[in-house]
C-alpha cells in the first residue's frame, strides 16, 4: 500500500510502516492527543475479501489499544460495523506493545475501505496501533436494479434437471421487500429468494405428488435488518433434499420436504424480479431495488454475461448517524423566532423509550419534546401558565425498521406524520404560542442542563437517525461531523450499527424475545419453562418426583426430558405410599371393532396419547423403572399371530418404540411369537400358541406388555377380518409406569479409564447434572472439547473442597469454583449442577449457594465441539482421571447411559462397587475398610491393632509394680464432676448404657488385676485373676457389686488368652478362652456414673500383675496404642514403672492368603513358564533354609539371656509359678500397687 492509502482522523506521529514488523524499529500510528474521535482508515484501492484482523502496539512504548471497532464499506462516507457472534462490535486488543492479537472473522468482509476506531487503550500510555489485514483481492461485478428491472438466465436446453446446485450472490438495498431470485418448472418444482420485512426468505420445492402424503413446499427464513444499504453475502448449496443456506456467516441446514431429490426448472432463472407473468405459481412480488454482485448459478457468472451488454451501474448514498453512548446527543442550530416549526427525520431502534427531539421556544414561551415511548412517538408542548399539550402517533415503531417522522407546528395547531402513509397523519388543535428557538437537540441532552438549555429528563435515545431536516432545510452532516455546524457527543457518523439480537432467537421452547439496543430478554410465560433463556423446565420428570415432594394423587404436568426439546404434558398420578404410577391415556382405551382387513390391506389402529406425542410418551417410558400396557384381542373367526410360524406370517401385530413391529401379544415376553396361553400351555388348541389362532367362533387373548424398551404401543395392526362372519376387537389399556431408572444409572471408575460418548450437540445453552462419590483428592468428571472451545467439570487437584467448572466458549479460559467447608472426598454422594448460556454461567454442589458469573452484554456462546465427550477423564488433556462413582448424568435433559458403556476389563464397573465390597484381604480387628476405588486401605484408628490390615498386635510387657493409668474424664472437667449436669452427660469413650471391652493377656501369677475402669460414684468394672487362677468379672452399677466367673480353669498357664465383654443396657455378653462360660447373657442394673474408685478390688493387687497385655480396647479408648503409636495430640495417661512394648500377649496369628501384589515382601515368581525347579535352584533353596534356621536359633538364645532386661521389644513373660505355693519374685518389685490403691496395707 502507498502512503496515500492510509488515512487518519489526525496526522500520525510516525508514519513509516503501520504493519507489524518482525524485528526492531519504530513504527505505528498514534493520533493527536487532542483528537476526540480518533480513527485509522485503510484504502485497499480495490475491493478485497478480508478474513482476519490483527493488531499490535507501538514499538518500544507504553502505547497500545485494548479495545477497538472495525468498520468497512465501499465508500468513505458510508460505513458498516463488523459484528462478532453475539452482535458484539467491540474487539479485544492488546495487553502489551509487542504481542500480536489476531481475530479470525466468522465470515469474510467484502469491502475496499477498512476503518479502525480505538475505544480503549493502555491507561499508562496512549493510543498506539500497528495493523495487519489478512485477505485477498475480490473481483466485483455489480448490477443495479431500480425496481422495474430484472434479468434472466436462459438455460441451454428447455429444461434443467439437477440433483446438486449452488446459488451465490451478494446484494445491498434500502428496501424491506423485494424479489431477489426465482425459477420454476412445469412439474411443480420451484426456488424463490425474496426479502420480507428486511429478512431473507427461501421457498423451495422439489415437487409434490398425490401418491405421497407429504408436500414438497419448504420455507426457511434467515437474517434481519437487511435494508441497511450494505453488502450481504448469500450462498445456497443443495445436495438432493439437503440444503445449506448461508447468509453473512449464519448457516442454516435443513432437509426439503417431500420425497424427491431433483430440481426441475424450465427455460430460465430470474434475478431482481420476474420479466414474464406466465409463471403462475408465483404470486405477485415487488421487484428488488438495489444492487446485486457476483451472481453465480452452478459456476456460471451471470453478471459477467450481462456486463458484456454494457449494463449501467448506479449507487445511492446512505448517511445515517448511530447513537450508542450513555450521554449521546446531536445539537443542530435553527432559525429563531419563527412562528412555524418544521422538523423531519428517519429513525430506527429497538428501545421502547428514548428522547428523539427537544427544543426550547424563544421568549421563554416553553419547550417541545418528542419521545419514543412504548413504540409510539409522544409529543408534548409545555408553556408557562398553561396545561401541557400531549399527543401521540404511530404504533410499534421500535421494531428495528426505518420510520419517517415529520412534525409541523404553528400557533394553536400541530401535525405529526408517521411514515407518510395514508391515515398516519395526526392533527391537534390547542391554544398555544410558538416562537422557534436557536437549538434543536436530537437523541439526548448535554450536561449541565442549566447551561445548555436542554431541560428534558427523558432517557437517552439509542438507535440510528438519518435524513434530518430542520426548518425545511436538510442538515449538512459533514459540517456537523466537523462541528462547523452544531455540536455532537458519542455518536458515529455515516453508519448505522443497529443489530438484531433476536435473530436467531436464543429464547428456547417458544420463548418470546424482546430486545433493546444492547441486550435482549426472554419472556417465558405460557411456555412451561423458566430461566434467562427459557431453558429450565417448571415441572418434574415423573409422578414419582411429585410423590417425593409430598403430593397426593391427581392430574400433574410432567416433563420427562427436563430441559430437552420435548414439551411437558399432563398425566394422572396414582400416588401410593411406596410408589407413584404415571398413567397416560389415549384414544384406544375402549374396544375398537375391525372388519374387512387382510394381510394386503390391514387395519391400522393408530394410538394417539392424550396431551402428548409419541416421542414425549417414549421419553417417559425410557426413564421409568417399569412400564406396562394391557393388550387384549377378542376374535370372531379371525386369527391373530398365525402360530406356529410355519403356518405363515402373523395376521396381526403391534408397533412400539421407533415404529418397530412386535409379533408377541400381551402376557408373553419379547422374542417369542406367542400369547399368554402359549407360555402357560393352555391354549384352546394345543397346536397353536394363541387362542385366536385356533380360528374358533369366539375367543380372547390378553395380557400385559411390560418390556419397557418396546413401549409405548403406537399402532395396533389387524389383518384377518375379511372373511364372512369374521370380526376382531382390540382394546389397549393406558400406559402405566413407575420408578426412575435414570437416577441410579451408576458406574464406578476403579482405574484411569473413561467412557466415550458422541460429541454433545448443545446449541446455545447447556445444563449438566450428576452425582459423584469418591475418596480421591482430585479427578476430571467429564470433558467435551473442540478445536477452540471446551467444557470441563473436575474435582480440583489443589484442594479437595473445590469443584471447578472450566470452559472456553469463545472468550478465553474461564472457570467457576464451588468451595465447600468440608472435603468432597468423604465417600458420600454429592450432586453437581452446572449451566451455561448466553446470559450467564453458574455452578452448584449439593445445597451450597450458586456460584454465578454473568456474561457481558453482546456476548455469544459458542458451544461447538468436534471431539467426543469423555466421562471420567479429560480425553486428550493430561489431567488426573476420576476414581469413584458417577450416577444420573444428564445433559440438556438427556440421560447418558453410563451402565451401557461400562467395561470392567477397562476399569469401569456397573453400580457403585469398589474393592471394599469384596476385599481380597479383609480388614481385621474392627478395622474399617476405606474405599479408594483404585485400591482400598484399612483404617485402624478404632482398632487396638495396626498394620496394613489391622492385624499387627500392639501390646506391652508389665513387670511387677508396673501399671498404666488412663484418664477418661479430661482434667478440665475433673473439677466440675460433682455437678449433675456434667455427670449425666456421656464422656468421650465412656457410654452410660453400654460398654465394649476386649484384650488378650499372658501371665503365670495370681492374684492379679488385669484391667480396672472406675467412676466417681463408686461404679466400676474390673477383670481380675483370683488366687486359684480363675478369671472373674466384677461389675458395680449403682447397687451392690456383681461378680461373674468367666473361667473355671486357671488362666495362669503362660499361654495367651483373649477376652471380649459387651454390655448393652441390662444384658451382658462375654467371650472367653476355652474352659470358660462363653456367649451368655446376664441381667444387671443399667447406667454408669462418675465417682470414686471402690477399694474392693485392692485385695487382688498383691503381688501385682506380671505378664503381658495386648490389644486393649475399652469402647473407643485404646490405651496401649495411644502410648506406643502416638497420634500427636495430648493423651491423658501416666505410667508407673518401666513399660516395654511387646507382642508376648498376642494371640497366635491366623494365616491370611495375601495376594502377591499386596504383599510388601513378595519377591516375584522367578522364571516364568518353568514347570519344575532346576537342581541348582533346588540346592540354593535348601542352603537358604539352613541359613535362616541357624539365624533363628541364635536369635532365640540371645533373647533367652536378655528376656528380663526390659531393653528390647520382644521380652517374654516370666516363668509360670504354682499359684498354691509361695510367690517369690525373681527381681525386686519397684511398686506392686494399682493406681489409687496406695494406702492399702501390703500384708493384705
Amino acid at each position: 500500500l502507498y502512503s496515500s492509502s492510509i488515512g487518519a482522523s489526525s496526522q500520525p506521529r510516525v508514519a513509516p510502516g503501520l504493519t507489524m514488523p518482525s524485528g526492531t524499529g519504530s513504527s505505528g500510528w498514534s493520533p493527536d492527543p487532542s483528537d476526540k474521535q480518533p480513527w485509522l482508515q485503510i484504502d485497499l484501492m480495490q475491493k478485497h475479501k478480508i478474513n482476519a484482523v490483527a493488531t499490535q502496539g507501538t514499538y518500544n512504548t507504553y502505547d497500545w489499544v485494548t479495545r477497538y471497532i472495525v468498520l468497512y464499506g465501499d465508500h468513505p462516507s458510508s460505513w458498516k460495523p463488523f459484528f462478532q457472534l453475539g452482535s458484539n462490535w467491540t474487539f479485544f486488543g492488546n495487553v502489551n506493545e509487542s504481542g500480536v492479537v489476531r481475530h479470525d472473522l466468522h465470515y469474510p468482509i467484502l469491502a475496499r475501505y477498512i476503518r479502525i476506531i480505538p475505544r480503549a487503550w493502555n491507561p499508562r500510555g496512549k493510543i498506539g496501533l500497528r495493523l495487519g489485514l489478512y485477505g485477498c483481492p475480490y473481483r466485483s461485478d455489480v448490477l443495479y436494479f431500480d425496481g422495474d428491472d430484472a434479468i434472466s438466465y436462459r438455460f441451454r436446453g428447455k429444461t434443467v434437471r439437477t440433483t446438486q446446485d449452488i446459488f451465490a450472490f451478494n446484494f445491498k438495498t434500502m428496501e424491506r421487500e423485494g424479489l431477489l431470485m426465482h425459477g420454476e418448472g412445469s412439474q411443480g418444482d420451484y426456488i424463490t429468494v425474496e426479502l420480507k420485512q428486511a429478512q431473507l426468505v427461501l421457498h423451495i420445492s422439489l415437487g409434490s405428488s398425490p401418491m405421497h402424503s407429504s408436500q414438497g413446499h419448504t420455507t426457511v427464513t434467515v437474517g434481519s435488518l437487511l435494508d441497511d444499504q450494505h453488502w450481504h453475502s448469500l450462498r445456497i448449496d443443495r445436495h438432493g433434499h439437503h440444503v445449506n443456506l448461508s447468509l453473512d456467516g449464519e448457516v442454516r441446514r435443513f432437509r426439503c420436504n417431500g420425497d424427491f431429490q431433483q430440481l426441475d426448472l424450465d427455460t430460465e432463472l430470474f434475478f431482481g424480479g420476474v420479466i414474464s407473468q406466465k409463471n403462475r405459481s408465483l404470486v405477485y412480488r415487488q421487484n428488488f431495488r438495489g444492487c446485486m454482485e457476483n451472481i453465480f448459478f452452478n459456476r456460471v457468472n451471470i453478471i459477467d454475461l450481462a456486463r458484456r451488454r454494457a449494463s449501467n451501474i448506479r449507487f445511492e448514498l446512505y448517511m445515517p448517524i448511530t447513537f450508542a453512548g450513555i450521554n449521546n446527543y446531536l445539537e443542530v442550530p435553527g432559525i429563531p423566532r419563527r412562528n412555524r416549526l418544521s422538523v423531519s427525520f428517519k429513525f430506527r431502534s429497538w428501545d421502547t423509550v428514548g428522547l428523539l427531539l427537544y427544543t426550547s421556544f424563544a421568549e421563554h414561551l416553553g419547550s417541545l419534546e418528542m419521545v419514543l415511548s412504548n413504540g409510539q412517538v409522544n409529543v408534548s408542548i409545555a408553556q408557562p401558565g398553561r396545561k401541557k399539550l400531549e399527543f401521540a402517533a404511530g404504533y410499534r415503531l421500535n421494531d428495528g425498521f426505518w420510520h419517517m417522522v415529520e412534525l409541523v407546528a404553528r400557533d394553536g395547531s400541530a401535525v405529526i406524520t408517521i411514515d407518510d402513509n395514508d391515515g398516519a397523519e395526526f392533527r391537534v388543535t390547542h391554544p398555544f404560542q410558538l416562537r422557534t428557538g436557536t437549538q434543536y437537540f436530537f437523541g439526548g441532552c448535554p450536561k449541565p442542563a442549566a447551561i445548555t438549555g436542554c431541560l428534558s429528563n427523558q432517557t437517552t435515545f439509542h438507535g440510528c437517525l438519518q435524513s434530518i431536516s430542520v426548518d425545511a432545510q436538510p442538515v449538512e452532516l459533514d459540517l456537523l461531523r466537523q462541528e462547523r455546524l452544531g455540536k455532537h457527543s458519542n455518536v458515529f457518523f455515516n453508519m448505522c450499527s443497529i443489530a438484531d439480537r433476536c435473530t436467531p432467537n436464543l429464547c428456547e421452547h417458544g420463548g418470546r424475545c424482546l430486545q433493546s439496543w444492547d441486550d435482549f430478554t426472554c419472556v417465558c410465560n405460557l411456555t412451561g419453562y423458566k430461566g434467562e433463556t427459557c431453558h429450565k423446565s417448571l415441572y418434574k420428570e415423573s409422578c414419582d418426583a411429585y410423590r417425593l415432594s409430598g403430593k397426593t394423587s391427581g392430574n400433574f404436568t410432567i416433563d420427562p426430558d427436563g430441559s430437552g426439546p420435548l414439551k411437558p404434558f399432563t398425566v394422572y398420578c396414582d400416588i401410593r405410599e411406596d410408589r407413584a404410577w404415571t398413567i397416560v391415556r389415549h384414544n384406544r382405551y375402549y374396544a375398537t371393532r375391525v372388519r374387512g382387513s387382510s394381510l394386503d390391506r390391514p387395519f391400522l389402529g393408530t394410538v394417539e396419547y392424550w396431551n402428548a406425542s409419541w416421542a414425549e410418551v417414549e421419553a417417559l417410558a425410557n426413564g421409568s423403572e417399569y412400564c406396562e400396557q394391557h393388550l387384549e384381542f377378542s376374535c370372531y373367526s379371525s386369527r391373530l399371530l398365525n402360530t406356529p410360524c410355519e403356518y405363515g406370517p402373523p395376521f396381526s401385530f403391534w408397533m412400539g418404540r421407533h415404529n418397530q413391529r412386535h409379533y408377541y401379544w400381551g402376557g408373553s415376553p419379547p422374542g417369542v411369537q406367542r400369547c399368554a396361553c402359549g407360555l402357560d400351555k393352555n391354549c384352546a388348541d394345543p397346536k397353536h400358541f394363541c387362542n385366536c389362532d385356533a380360528d374358533h367362533a369366539q375367543w380372547t387373548d390378553k395380557g400385559l406388555l411390560n418390556f419397557v424398551d418396546h413401549l409405548p404401543v403406537t399402532q395396533v395392526v389387524v389383518g384377518d377380518t375379511n372373511r364372512s362372519h369374521s370380526e376382531g376387537q382390540f382394546l389397549l389399556g393406558p400406559l402405566r409406569c413407575y420408578g426412575d431408572r435414570n437416577t441410579w444409572n451408576t458406574v464406578s471408575f476403579n482405574k484411569g479409564a473413561s467412557l466415550v460418548f458422541p460429541t454433545f450437540l448443545a446449541n446455545h445453552s447447556l445444563d449438566i447434572s450428576f452425582y459423584f462419590r469418591t475418596t480421591a483428592l482430585s479427578g476430571v468428571f467429564l470433558e467435551n472439547g473442540g478445536c477452540r472451545n471446551y467444557i470441563r467439570i473436575e474435582l480440583n487437584s489443589r484442594a479437595t473442597r473445590d469443584v471447578v467448572f472450566a470452559y472456553d466458549i469463545g472468550n478465553g479460559d474461564e472457570n467457576l469454583t464451588v468451595r465447600s467447608p468440608v472435603p468432597f472426598s468423604d465417600d458420600e454422594w454429592h450432586q453437581v449442577k452446572a449451566e451455561i448460556n448466553v446470559k450467564l454461567a453458574r455452578l452448584r454442589v449439593d445445597k451450597l449457594p450458586w456460584v454465578v458469573r454473568l456474561a457481558p452484554p453482546q456476548s455469544y456462546v459458542r458451544l461447538e465441539f468436534d471431539r467426543p465427550l469423555y466421562v471420567g477423564d479429560a480425553g486428550l488433556h493430561r489431567l488426573r482421571p476420576f476414581l469413584g462413582c458417577l450416577r444420573a448424568l444428564r445433559m440438556n435433559g438427556r440421560t447418558l447411559n453410563l451402565e451401557g458403556k461400562a467395561n470392567e476389563t477397562e476399569g469401569v464397573r456397573v453400580n457403585c462397587t469398589g474393592y471394599c465390597q469384596d476385599p481380597r484381604v479383609p480388614c481385621q480387628n474392627s478395622g474399617l475398610c476405606v474405599e479408594r476405588y483404585s485400591h482400598y486401605t484399612c483404617n485402624c484408628s478404632l482398632s487396638a491393632f495396626d498394620g496394613p490390615f489391622c492385624n499387627r498386635d500392639i501390646g506391652a510387657y508389665f513387670e511387677p509394680g508396673t501399671w498404666v493409668r488412663y484418664n477418661i474424664l479430661p482434667a478440665e472437667l475433673l473439677a466440675a464432676r460433682e455437678f449433675a449436669s456434667i455427670r449425666s452427660q456421656p464422656l468421650p469413650g465412656y457410654n452410660l448404657t453400654s460398654e465394649e471391652l476386649s484384650f488378650s493377656f499372658r501371665t503365670g501369677t495370681a492374684p492379679a488385676v488385669l484391667l480396672y475402669v472406675s467412676s466417681f460414684r463408686r461404679d466400676y468394672v474390673a477383670v481380675l485373676i483370683r488366687e486359684d487362677g480363675s478369671l472373674h468379672l466384677h461389675y458395680q452399677l449403682g447397687t451392690g457389686p456383681y461378680v461373674f466367673p468367666l473361667t473355671t480353669t486357671p488362666v495362669t498357664d503362660g499361654r495367651p488368652h483373649r477376652i471380649n465383654i459387651t454390655r448393652i443396657n441390662r444384658t451382658l455378653y462375654t467371650q472367653v478362652p476355652p474352659g470358660g462360660a462363653a456367649g451368655w447373657g446376664q441381667a444387671c442394673p443399667a447406667g454408669i456414673q462418675t465417682g470414686m474408685i471402690d477399694p474392693e478390688i485392692q485385695k487382688y493387687n498383691t503381688p501385682g500383675f506380671s505378664g503381658c497385655l495386648s490389644g486393649v480396647k475399652f469402647n473407643s479408648i485404646l490405651p496401649l496404642k495411644a502410648i506406643f503409636r502416638p497420634s500427636g495430640r495430648l493423651v491423658p495417661y501416666s505410667i508407673k514403672g518401666e513399660l516395654v512394648e511387646s507382642n508376648c500377649g498376642s494371640m497366635p496369628l491366623s494365616i491370611m492368603d495375601i495376594p502377591p501384589e499386596m504383599d510388601p515382601w513378595y519377591m516375584g515368581t522367578g522364571r516364568e513358564g518353568s514347570c519344575q525347579p532346576r537342581p541348582a535352584s533346588l540346592g540354593s533353596i535348601v542352603v537358604t533354609f539352613l541359613l535362616l534356621l541357624l539365624a533363628g536359633l541364635l536369635l532365640l538364645l540371645y533373647l533367652h539371656h536378655h528376656r528380663y532386661k526390659g531393653s528390647y521389644h520382644t521380652n517374654e513373660p516370666k516363668a509360670v509359678q504354682d499359684y498354691h505355693g509361695p510367690s517369690k519374685p525373681l527381681v525386686p518389685h519397684k511398686d506392686q500397687n494399682l493406681p489409687q490403691i496406695l494406702e492399702e496395707a501390703k500384708g493384705e
